[in-house]
């Protein structure tokens, strides 16, 4: 089923065959009408567990360092030669009237294609959502007008802007299938980092309750009247909680959310690798204790160490930061290029001829973390 290079690996194979992982009890997708593919998917998410997880990367195929929009391209395949099991894109951008890109500037309908690529060649999608401020001010998500969340809910002034929105939503993520005209399965991570204070649904613009009510609502909407029945809903903090009251504050309920994550990222210089890796190492040890009481997948919804510096981060800072925790995936954020707001180079995973190029080769390697040439000898979704 995966690449066997160790006896855990064996152990593993002879495990899946028998149908029996060493996960505790089996966890089950929250929509109950959720579709064959989206199921197995969720399924095989949390049998990879017991083997290791998904290497994700936001915008992969869409540019990287010094190129945009070549074909088969991507950052990740020149230095591994293999994809990326996990592609992450943004859907912000949609909401805005005659908008034909996102705000990373991929036009949506290479977006489209893009995704329906890498989930026929066996990847997982993920999708997030920075949506603009529905108050239309400058800022667009970073926007942090107290009482933008209020105002979309049942009642609120914009409360019609938002479901114009959402059907905008829900036409792109119906429109994306495979080869036999099935719905590609979504991991689905909207009103992320809710625990920071830069977006219009953080903690400091909105109350709990609101916060909860945004969710609940949303996910109706899209699930009950829009029937897409091919998302399993990923809620994402910040990575500034200490605590599982910090953590599940504002959790809106476990017959709301499928996966628990967050973001977290390394600051400062190649010396505080160190401490990234021990605080999200124990960060994760306590959403995995939450996850396992809850019955729940977890797994980092974003990562990385801009230009990654350290020539050895992948497996001297990322892997001891995931440790034994078992995650499903882990996202790296994206290879812009040069930014020339920033006036420099901004990225997030090796591109040839980058300093930790041989690290991440290394890193691809290893036994317990899976590609896209692997994940599709998985069969994810079946």
């Amino acid at each position: 089923m995966f690449r066997i290079s160790s006896i855990s690996s064996l152990l593993f194979l002879l495990l899946c065959v028998c149908g029996v992982t060493s996960v505790a009890q089996q966890v089950a997708l929250t929509d109950k009408k959720a579709t064959k593919e989206t199921v197995q998917l969720y399924r095989n998410l949390q049998k990879l567990r017991a083997k290791g997880f998904l290497f994700g990367h936001q915008d992969d195929l869409a540019y990287g360092v010094n190129w945009k929009y070549v074909p088969g391209n991507s950052d990740i395949k020149q230095v591994v030669g293999d994809y990326p099991a996990l592609y992450g894109w943004e859907l912000g951008g949609i909401e805005v009237p005659g908008q034909k890109h996102n705000l990373d500037s991929v036009p949506f309908t290479n977006m489209k294609q893009y995704i329906e690529e890498g989930y026929k060649r066996g990847g997982v999608i993920s999708l997030s959502w920075h949506a603009q401020s529905p108050f239309g001010k400058p800022g667009g998500a970073w926007d942090t007008t107290h009482g933008s969340v209020a105002s979309v809910l049942p009642g609120g002034a914009n409360h019609t802007k938002y479901l114009q929105w959402l059907d905008k939503v829900a036409a792109f993520i119906a429109s994306l299938k495979g080869s036999k005209n099935e719905a590609v399965p979504i991991l689905f991570r909207p009103f992320h980092e809710l625990t920071g204070t830069w977006f219009w649904w953080c903690q400091n613009a909105c109350t709990v309750d609101e916060y909860k009510a945004l969710w609940k609502f949303t996910r109706s909407y899209l699930q009950e009247q829009k029937q897409l029945h091919n998302l399993i809903w990923v809620y994402n903090t910040g990575g500034d909680f200490t605590t599982e009251a910090d953590y599940m504050e504002r959790y809106p309920g476990d017959e709301q959310v499928d996966v628990l994550t967050f973001d977290t990222y390394q600051y400062g210089s190649v010396a505080d690798g160190k401490n990234f890796a021990t605080n999200t190492n124990k960060r994760l040890g306590l959403v995995g204790e939450i996850a396992t009481k809850h019955n729940k997948l977890f797994a980092i919804g974003e990562t990385g160490f801009e230009q990654v510096p350290d020539a050895k981060w992948w497996t001297e800072v990322l892997l001891p930061a995931i440790g034994n925790n078992k995650i499903s995936w882990v996202l790296l954020w994206r290879n812009h290029g040069y930014h020339t707001e920033m006036k420099k180079l901004h990225y997030y995973a090796p591109y040839k001829g980058q300093v930790s190029a041989p690290d991440f080769l290394d890193f691809y390697k290893l036994s317990n973390t899976i590609f896209e040439k692997e994940a599709k000898k998985g069969k994810l979704y079946k």
